[in-house]
């Protein structure tokens, strides 16, 4: 059964298929990688792959799910089932399906962290406190943001209760709240004495790194991920899709402004940590000890603080939503007696119930870690064969077809099958091999 739901505009669909893909990989995982990389040498390579995945990924993964009317499992099925292979269709849906939940319960629980430091920059404690002390009591204890924990999982909920027409009204404010209250935050880091140097190793590039395999790699994975290309939830944004609209032109868009996000991000954190010489670290720390110091030392930076988290949990919650969705929707589709209300209730309670047992970071990190290595880039992996490999290629061309500007024939598919593939099977076998997180 087809969803009938759909996004009341391009704007709207855009701003929540960018709302899918910004998150933590945006605001935390970026600036970190730049750094490392070599700032702008890391900067260009990782733009050619935004590049490559943008136009083919998003744009396949927006496809398929227009097509076939619905998320994970019955796209898959669809396309699996024209080939003859029914039994496989109905079934290797889940893995990628699985991921996203998987990925939405650590998600959840590093958003009520964020949550508990804005009510604690609201009424001001953590501008006078020890960041590290304060961040090792909450992180290390059972049960410590519980309350914040609830809250997340149930603003997320009333975000899906209508489906696409909520997920879409609810983007509107916070996509456009996220890239502004950043834009505020640069242009303070901007007026900060030292701030100068940041920006100068942001765009000067160290032309060693862009031969070096790591930088590369790093690159490569950082666009894949923070595109949100995992083979899931970015096809139930493409079921929402109006038939009409150009897919290709969404997905560059799309692409375009999740770039902006991790740019602008990138902007308030590298900066910030050179005028205060403090080393760029990666996840929690960042946003939990490092820029907490920075804070405090910034006049009115218990302002910039409420800011921030605000802006991070739009951001959090943004990505959040459509996981939760894409579930949904999912098994909706497979058991059609289930009603959308209660859906949710059960899921948000499974999200809740497993995720509170992650609150230790001791718990949260290692979570994350076997997630992001084995289950995402397998279940992606399986996407990107099934979209290039298994699905007809006049049946994907015909949707990427469907409302374009342009035509797009062979040469868009062959750098589908020929290069996009590649890359997802690389970034599979070099996570499980090597055990890298991305």
């Amino acid at each position: 059964m087809k969803n009938e739901s759909k996004f009341s505009s391009k704007l709207g669909f855009i701003l929540s298929a960018v709302g899918s893909a910004v998150g933590m990989a945006n605001v935390w995982g970026f600036p970190y990688k730049l750094q490392q990389g070599g700032g702008a040498a890391f900067l260009l390579i990782y733009l050619f792959f935004v590049v490559v995945f943008g136009y083919v990924a998003l744009s396949a993964e927006f496809a398929v799910g227009r097509r076939a009317g619905t998320g994970t499992l019955g796209a898959y099925e669809a396309v699996w089932s024209e080939r003859g292979f029914t039994t496989i269709g109905r079934f290797i849906g889940f893995l990628p399906l699985i991921g996203s939940f998987c990925i939405a319960i650590g998600y959840a629980v590093i958003i009520s962290y964020i949550t508990k430091a804005l009510f604690q920059s609201l009424d001001g404690t953590l501008m006078n406190l020890n960041s590290e002390a304060w961040f090792g009591g909450f992180s290390s204890t059972a049960f410590s943001v519980v309350p914040f924990h609830l809250f997340i999982v149930v603003v997320t909920i009333f975000t899906c209760v209508k489906g696409a027409s909520s997920i879409e009204k609810s983007n509107r404010i916070m996509m456009p709240a996220f890239f502004i209250l950043f834009l505020i935050l640069a242009v303070r880091v901007a007026l900060i004495p030292g701030a100068f140097e940041g920006y100068k190793f942001m765009l000067q590039p160290d032309f060693s790194e862009a031969i070096n395999v790591n930088t590369i790699v790093t690159a490569m994975g950082q666009a894949f991920f923070s595109l949100s290309v995992t083979g899931s939830g970015m096809i139930v944004c493409g079921a929402y899709l109006n038939r009409k609209e150009d897919i290709v032109s969404a997905s560059k868009q799309t692409a375009l402004f999740d770039t902006i996000a991790a740019a602008v991000a990138a902007f308030v954190m590298v900066p910030a940590t050179f005028a205060y010489g403090m080393e760029q670290s990666a996840g929690p720390q960042l946003l939990f000890v490092v820029l907490p110091k920075i804070l405090q030392e910034i006049p009115a930076g218990r302002l910039f603080a409420v800011i921030l988290y605000v802006a991070v949990i739009f951001g959090g919650i943004s990505s959040l939503q459509n996981m939760l969705e894409v579930v949904a929707e999912s098994l909706m589709h497979r058991f059609t007696n289930l009603k959308r209300i209660p859906t949710l209730v059960v899921l948000g309670l499974l999200l809740f119930g497993i995720g509170i047992f992650m609150e230790p970071i001791s718990q949260w990190g290692p979570w994350m870690d076997f997630v992001s290595i084995y289950i995402i880039p397998i279940g992606a992996t399986i996407g990107a064969i099934t979209w290039f490999w298994v699905m007809k290629k006049e049946d994907l061309l015909d949707e990427i077809n469907m409302g374009a500007a342009r035509h797009y024939g062979t040469f868009w598919h062959n750098i589908g099958r020929f290069v996009y593939v590649p890359f997802a099977i690389l970034i599979c076998v070099i996570a499980l091999v090597f055990r890298i997180a991305f």
